[in-house]
């Protein structure tokens, strides 16, 4: 496989676990407000809303197709926290949300190739990082 097959099996891999955290949370009353929310400081998957309307979610979905690299959970690595984190409080700036309260969430997903995917929702996963 070369560098750009990976790549694309790699982007293939995030999207598709992207979708399944989607509708994993919208089934279970998220309301999603946005997706894939870039800036300079870093990336969030998803920005969701909890069905109490109480908390905004700010969720890192990792997905692997087999646990070569060990668990899907585990590559939000503090680097990774701290990136997110600043582009959730870009997120929060820009939307005027400051008198809400947050929490970041991990959604790990192992993908299977017959369709039977397991995901776990990790609440609460780790504190504002920067």
């Amino acid at each position: 496989m070369t560098a750009s097959q990976a790549k694309n099996t790699r982007k293939q891999t995030g999207d598709k676990g992207e979708e399944i955290a989607a509708a994993f949370l919208a089934v279970r009353g998220y309301s999603i407000l946005e997706r894939n929310f870039r800036c300079r400081g870093g990336e969030v998957d998803i920005i969701a809303r909890e069905p109490s309307e109480k908390c905004l979610v700010f969720v890192e979905v990792k997905a692997r197709r087999d646990l070569t690299y060990g668990v899907p959970q585990l590559a939000v690595t503090p680097f990774k926290q701290r990136q997110i984190s600043k582009a959730a409080l870009t997120w929060i700036a820009k939307h005027k949300q400051h008198d809400q309260n947050a929490r970041f969430d991990v959604i790990a997903i192992l993908l299977d190739n017959g369709g039977n995917h397991r995901v776990e929702h990790i609440v609460n996963a780790f504190e504002l990082a920067y």
